[in-house]
């Protein structure tokens, strides 16, 4: 069944057991904003060893916390909804985990504990009545992101509440009211606290749910970017040649790029595009002389030498890291491509999620002098080339040059890629054609 069918049925299982169910906080927002929620969390006063008991295959990973995945009884349906007993909590030393779990009796003390009041709204299923205790409704009609209760308390109880305060304002169009805003810049340096895998992912949602350029503007208006990410915040005040990027400085390029990223983005595509000139304010130089510019002279090598570190410090997985490195390093080849020779540029288009590198051009044009020039050139090439003669099949390979009596070694990687080389220039048309080239190369 799907997720909504499911969630529902979890409740009239709890019902028909006598306890309280409701849907929970963001499907219920969503839901009451006509949108379709990602998943549907479940809240009841059924203690987790209950829940498990009504439904035996349920996953008990965060059973202490109150917490109890129950899965689609058909296993190859993949559903499974968030089932979450009534709970008060006190306590939160390590910044998001409670130390201690009470459990409730009603929906009332159970929302009084979660982060923002349009999170906290509950939804009979059966009559789609809305139980509202802490105004949630009148901020979602007012657009409004409002911590409930103290907002110092709920930040400390977990800081990556704060982050969410940015993505939940710039996804749904929504102002951070501002007592909440206040309560997040006295705060914003206890960010730090939340691990980087959480950091990362939040970061993450916020680049890739539609509305990037506002997400990393709330980061910066609230305080957090500075020490989430500092190398971004530098982007600030440093200025770009002007014939080159009449929009402005480097953060505002990187902003009106961001913008160009549409839901559902990848997540490499877009931390490529926060992160492809990040190398620009180490390697700031001034104009030199009356007819000198600005100039950043190795930012993407720079750039990349950034990325890698907080790639590493996010603790993004090594595929992921891979492919965004190779993003910001070659974000400045487009520039050479018409002059390139045609085994280069037949190399430079091969490489792996090339159309990561084709989008991440194209907006990062776009957010400049507008000039898709490279861009169309490139993707004229690809059109018109066929894919055997972008990537042919070798006519050397390794064995023939062990044959001819070579051991492999920086000589023998030259000789494969120099045959390659007119290969795909095209000047070699046969096998016995390229045995003795390589033959001739020994």
């Amino acid at each position: 069944m799907n997720p909504r069918s499911l969630a529902d049925h979890i409740c009239e299982r709890l019902r028909g057991a006598g306890y309280q169910a409701y849907l929970v906080g963001g499907c219920v927002r969503d839901l009451l904003l006509k949108r379709d929620p990602a998943d549907y969390d479940v809240a009841t006063d059924a203690t987790p060893d209950r829940v498990v008991e009504i439904f035996p295959g349920s996953l008990t990973v965060g059973a202490k916390f109150g917490v109890v995945i129950v899965p689609d009884e058909a296993p190859d349906k993949g559903a499974e909804v968030e089932v979450a007993t009534f709970r008060s909590e006190a306590g939160y030393a390590d910044g998001r985990h409670p130390d201690e779990v009470v459990f409730a009796k009603t929906p009332e003390e159970d929302v009084r504990r979660r982060d923002f009041t349009i999170n906290a709204l509950l939804m009979d299923p059966r009559s789609d009545e809305v139980l509202d205790f802490v105004g949630g409704r009148a901020d979602l009609d007012a657009g409004i992101i409002r911590a409930i209760g103290d907002p110092g308390t709920r930040f400390c109880e977990d800081r990556l509440r704060m982050a969410r305060a940015a993505r939940f304002a710039a996804r749904l169009g929504y102002r951070i009211e501002a007592a909440t805003l206040a309560a997040i810049q006295r705060e914003a340096p206890a960010i730090v606290q939340v691990s980087p895998q959480r950091l990362r992912d939040e970061c993450s949602r916020i680049l890739t749910e539609g509305a990037a350029q506002r997400g990393f503007e709330l980061l910066d208006e609230t305080g957090l970017l500075a020490f989430i990410l500092p190398e971004v915040a530098r982007m600030k005040g440093v200025q770009q040649p002007p014939q080159f990027h009449p929009e402005g400085d480097v953060w505002i390029h990187t902003l009106l790029l961001l913008a160009g990223l549409g839901p559902g983005a990848s997540v490499t595509l877009a931390w490529a595009a926060l992160l492809h000139d990040v190398g620009k304010p180490p390697t700031f130089a001034p104009p030199q002389g009356p007819e000198g510019r600005i100039r950043f002279d190795g930012h993407a090598e720079v750039g990349t030498v950034i990325a890698r570190a907080i790639c590493e410090r996010l603790r993004f997985s090594n595929e992921d890291t891979e492919q965004i490195l190779s993003l910001v390093a070659q974000h400045m080849k487009f520039k050479d491509v018409q002059a390139m020779r045609e085994s280069t540029l037949k190399r430079f288009v091969r490489q792996p999620g090339f159309e990561e590198h084709m989008e991440l051009n194209r907006l990062d044009c776009l957010a400049s002098n507008g000039n898709l020039e490279n861009y169309e050139f490139v993707r004229a090439f690809i059109a018109a080339t066929p894919p055997e003669q972008v990537r042919p099949i070798r006519l050397v390979t390794g064995n023939d040059l062990k044959a001819m009596g070579l051991a492999p070694g920086p000589k023998y990687r030259e000789i494969l890629q120099a045959v390659e080389d007119a290969q795909l220039e095209g000047t070699l048309q046969s096998r016995e054609q390229a045995l003795l080239m390589a033959s001739g190369l020994i």
